[in-house]
């Protein structure tokens, strides 16, 4: 398939590049960048290649293929909440080309079968990327470590309990030590489990209110406090997940100062939700960390604007109505993401916190490179995985309609500006909404 992209405004930061000008796709890699590469007539033309489509996107951005380093696939085991078909689907809408997915599966993804299973079924459904995160230890346990070698010869692009913390301070070093010898990173879900034992929302003035007990931000920046200082001691990779407190915003960008080989992601509703949306006892907005304060989303927002959190990642988690629909304490943690991660995040440009360059580094280029993925640029003879943005669009979230399985998001009903209106994976059109 031969594709001309014309007239629209191509941001790469991997270039440096944000201007007016076509991009030329054959067979699966970009081949031309430039202006003035389209012949004036109708939807194709005639060229010494063959015949190219062309499509017109005057006034919308074209961009390196969006990358959510942080999603729940539920596949193996948990089908009735997603499948990898159905997640991937719902990452096409959302304008993701490659996503990749946590281990805590049913069976864990723990063993070179499991990991192939993901592989294969992802090729199968042929919607986007998928990479699969393998476990740190084997059952997300914490207790034996994983055959990390085994498992990354099968597919898996980094090693995380996602779920669950890495308790054992000499598994982590262990860990930590063996994933660098791959050029690997570690993905640490960082909660001291002691000190949010019973917790099911922020521990504040809102928890009290509401009579819930609360988990407190120490829960988390303990453990990136252990993490950072394990990983400064071992000169080694460490990627920390969903960042939501000021505390560990500010941990980071220090060791960052320091040298320390550390990166980070926040997700869309730690910078758009306070606790403030749980008075209403609202089970969609219950994750883990939890939902925190204006403190923390101020402090959130500058980590980004700065460059200490590298990456926003959706940390989609799609459940089922049975999860959700009971009391609050009881019900299961997290939101899905991937239909809406975008939309929240072009929020951060209207706001100037960040620029659209700044935008697609947190979300195509950044991810890419916390990976080490060939994925996150436009440049000529890479892969044509390529997301066009209507930045003008205005449009409503209706959860009936997302492709997720998943209807668990608290943002049903909101007005977003700015979509994923054409997602082009190795070159082929896998979402389109323009005529």
């Amino acid at each position: 398939m031969k594709l001309l992209l014309t007239g629209g405004r191509i941001i790469d930061p991997s270039q440096n590049v944000d201007a007016q000008m076509d991009l030329m796709i054959e067979n699966g890699k970009i081949v031309k960048i430039g202006k003035g590469i389209h012949k004036p007539g109708n939807a194709s033309w005639k060229s010494s290649a063959g015949e190219i489509t062309v499509i017109d996107v005057r006034g919308m951005a074209i961009v390196p293929g969006l990358i959510d380093i942080h999603t729940h696939l539920r596949e193996p085991g948990f089908e009735y909440r997603e499948t990898i078909q159905t997640g991937s689907a719902a990452a096409a809408t959302g304008g993701f080309t490659s996503i990749a997915c946590m281990p805590n599966t049913k069976p864990v993804n723990d063993t070179r079968s499991v990991t192939e299973y993901i592989k294969k079924k992802a090729v199968s459904c042929n919607i986007v990327n998928v990479y699969p995160i393998a476990a740190i230890s084997v059952g997300s346990e914490g207790t034996t470590m994983t055959e990390f070698r085994d498992l990354q010869d099968a597919g898996a692009v980094a090693f995380s309990d996602d779920g669950k913390p890495v308790t054992d301070s000499a598994l982590m070093r262990s860990a930590l030590e063996y994933a660098s010898s791959f050029y690997m990173p570690i993905i640490s879900h960082c909660e001291d489990l002691h000190l949010s034992a019973g917790g099911s929302m922020n521990e504040g003035f809102v928890s009290t209110e509401l009579g819930l007990q609360g988990i407190p931000a120490i829960a988390e920046e303990t453990m990136i406090a252990r993490d950072i200082i394990i990983a400064e001691y071992t000169k080694t990779i460490l990627h920390i997940a969903h960042v939501s407190t000021a505390g560990a915003v500010r941990l980071i960008r220090d060791a960052k100062e320091r040298g320390v080989k550390v990166t980070a992601e926040t997700a869309p509703h730690y910078f758009t939700l306070t606790d403030e949306a749980l008075r209403e006892f609202d089970t969609y907005a219950k994750v883990n960390p939890p939902l925190r304060t204006d403190r923390d989303v101020i402090a959130l927002k500058e980590g980004l604007k700065d460059g200490t959190i590298d990456a926003i990642a959706s940390d989609h988690a799609p459940h089922a109505s049975t999860d959700k629909e009971v009391e609050f304490e009881y019900a299961a943690s997290g939101m899905t993401g991937l239909e809406t991660s975008l939309g929240l995040s072009m929020k951060l440009v209207h706001e100037g916190i960040l620029t659209m360059k700044g935008l697609i580094l947190t979300m195509s280029t950044n991810p890419a490179g916390i990976l080490k993925l060939p994925k996150g640029n436009l440049k000529i003879g890479s892969d044509a995985d390529v997301t066009v943005i209507d930045l003008d669009k205005t449009w409503l979230l209706d959860r009936n309609s997302m492709r997720s399985k998943g209807k668990n998001t608290p943002f049903h009903g909101w007005t977003f500006t700015g979509k994923a209106v054409m997602t082009i994976v190795g070159g082929d059109i896998k979402y389109r909404e323009l005529p």
